[in-house]
């Protein structure tokens, strides 16, 4: 899809309304269509989802792996910003290059691939870069957006939580990226919300808080009350989804029942909803 002013615009409204919008993540159209017409607002990529429906892994990969490259991540972005006219977030990971001029060209692909917005991390093969370096990237990408003209909504995640780093040393650096150019920051691990108050309070700028990493108690209320501007879910719901299809197969071999049928969604349903979609696409298409 090509960059839409009015969508990118919508996306950077949405941060801007203090409610705490909802994100999901979709790893392919099918997934996109979906959640857009479940009612979402805006929706976002997943690097793990789209890793995993390649059968590969994401961020650190295992022995005998291989990472999903740039150009095979963006074709998979691509079809994903086809399939919906609402607004779409990139999951960028490190940008592909730790140079800042490797950010500033993902960071154009973004735009070209008809994103609202990306997130940029601070960390590659699990080690966090240098804070200098780090906010050196998020300036390289605020000149490419600032040079587009484009409403586009650039987000920088910190790491600084999950290697067993402070709450002081992500806000540290989530306040050094939106001094480098930063929209939105963006913390992962953040699991109670004694912390989420702290980020809130301590952070200068539009915070996301993911939700579905692991054994957290925080809700969408809560976050919501707590000033949070954004909640994504990262691989979340494609992670569920391969759970899904895993104790299927447990149950197909182990009792020879198809009970897990019941939560299919029926395929003339699904052909409608994909036909109404594609309709929505080609007559947009110029």
């Amino acid at each position: 899809m090509p960059y839409e002013d009015s969508v990118g615009a919508a996306f950077r409204a949405l941060h801007e309304t203090g409610r705490g919008f909802l994100m999901p993540n979709a790893w392919d159209a099918g997934s996109a269509v979906i959640l857009a017409e479940a009612g979402f607002d805006a929706i976002a990529t997943t690097s793990a989802g789209i890793a995993f429906s390649l059968g590969r892994g994401d961020h650190t990969v295992a022995a005998g792996g291989t990472p999903v490259g740039r150009s095979e991540m963006f074709d998979r972005i691509e079809q994903i910003t086809s399939a919906v006219r609402i607004p779409v977030n990139g999951d960028l990971e490190y940008g592909y290059g730790v140079p800042p001029e490797a950010v500033a060209q993902t960071i154009r692909l973004a735009i070209d691939a008809g994103l609202a917005g990306g997130n940029i991390e601070d960390h590659v093969d699990g080690a966090l870069l240098e804070p200098e370096l780090a906010s050196a990237r998020i300036e390289a990408a605020r000149e490419v957006v600032d040079a587009s003209g484009r409403p586009f909504v650039l987000t920088a995640r910190t790491d600084a939580l999950l290697p067993g780093g402070t709450l002081a040393e992500s806000v540290r650096r989530a306040n050094l990226y939106r001094l480098a150019g930063a929209d939105c920051l963006y913390a992962p691990g953040v699991a109670d919300l004694d912390a989420v108050a702290t980020l809130v309070r301590e952070v200068d700028g539009p915070l996301n808080v993911v939700l579905g990493l692991g054994g957290t108690t925080l809700t969408v209320p809560a976050l919501r009350a707590a000033g949070v501007a954004r909640i994504s879910l990262g691989g979340s719901i494609a992670r569920a989804a391969l759970g899904f299809v895993r104790a299927s197969a447990r149950e197909l071999l182990d009792h020879g029942t198809l009970e897990f049928t019941a939560q299919q969604i029926p395929q003339r349903e699904l052909n409608a909803l994909f036909a109404r979609y594609e309709r929505t696409r080609t007559a947009a298409t110029p």
